[in-house]
């Protein structure tokens, strides 16, 4: 089977990954449809694997890294979904209380892969939660086309509340000065915006490449936003400008980053819409503006 790149795949086979992401079409019609693009030596199988996560080789921070402590812990929810399990991981070496953020995954419950970014920011300084949305369904099944199936069988504004509630838990642990902060991916950067308009005491929210909040919620943002877009992400992006004349028009904190010729879910890493040079911008951007606003 030919190892593919980057440069052997067609934008639109990376758009119909997109939509198969996005429950948008089934795994039957995706791989039907990718059956378009098998041309010239390239099997449908090596396409299909090449745009699946790898979560066995791309893991940057090991779950037993001795830098840190981490480790899932339980708490409650008592508008979205109970009890909710999510990953909390802090710098070892710490001596003093942290700033806390809120890590929201995508739409396939706490994979791998986030709670790997979970626990680069706690290596960065800071204590961070990463909820599990799939908690009352038994939690992350091992699979992303599972997990996706199982987030869709929960209503999203009570997932909303789950992740509000992570900010309280969060603010409340010993561990944290109780200046929390979230960032979240795709759906994760809509629960972002929401959460920006939901919760008075968040003092920053960094979504990348997620759903704007309502335009009639956007009085009510106290804390200061930076959004990640990436160039290639009509969908997501066809919400900005309106979002954008709100946030201008209510006079709010914001900055915009856009990033060409790169795809959704650009950060990424274990799968090949990864873009190094966008992440690494994006990841020190969001780093800098943690710690403006976080302490």
């Amino acid at each position: 089977m030919k190892k593919l790149s980057k440069e052997d795949v067609r934008q639109e086979v990376f758009d119909l990954y997109d939509d198969y992401a996005h429950n948008r079409i089934d795994r039957r019609q995706f791989l039907d449809k990718l059956s378009t693009y098998a041309v010239g030596g390239i099997t449908v199988a090596a396409l299909s694997s090449f745009l699946m996560p790898d979560y066995v080789n791309k893991i940057q921070v090991q779950a037993n890294d001795p830098r840190l402590i981490s480790e899932y812990i339980t708490y409650d929810s008592p508008k979205g979904g109970g009890k909710i399990k999510g990953l909390l991981s802090r710098p070892k070496e710490a001596k003093d209380k942290l700033p806390g953020i809120v890590v929201v995954h995508e739409n396939r419950g706490l994979n791998p892969h986030t709670e790997d970014v979970a626990r680069r920011f706690a290596l960065e300084g800071f204590i961070s939660l990463a909820p599990d949305a799939l908690s009352p369904l038994g939690g992350y099944p091992g699979s992303d086309d599972e997990g996706r199936s199982m987030q869709a069988k929960r209503d999203r504004n009570e997932i909303l509340e789950d992740f509000i509630a992570a900010f309280d838990a969060l603010a409340k642990n010993e561990h944290c000065t109780g200046k929390v902060g979230v960032v979240g991916f795709c759906f994760g950067g809509w629960v972002s915006n929401m959460m920006a308009a939901r919760v008075p005491g968040l003092l920053a929210a960094v979504p990348y490449y997620g759903g704007q909040a309502p335009i009639d919620l956007v009085p009510n943002i106290k804390a200061p936003l930076q959004l990640h877009y990436a160039g290639l992400d009509t969908r997501v992006n066809e919400g900005w400008p309106a979002y954008e004349a709100a946030l201008k028009e209510h006079n709010k904190s914001y900055e915009v980053h856009f990033y060409p010729d790169v795809n959704h879910g650009f950060l990424n890493d274990t799968t090949p819409r990864f873009d190094k040079a966008a992440t690494d911008l994006a990841w020190s951007r969001t780093i800098a503006f943690f710690k403006k606003h976080l302490g």
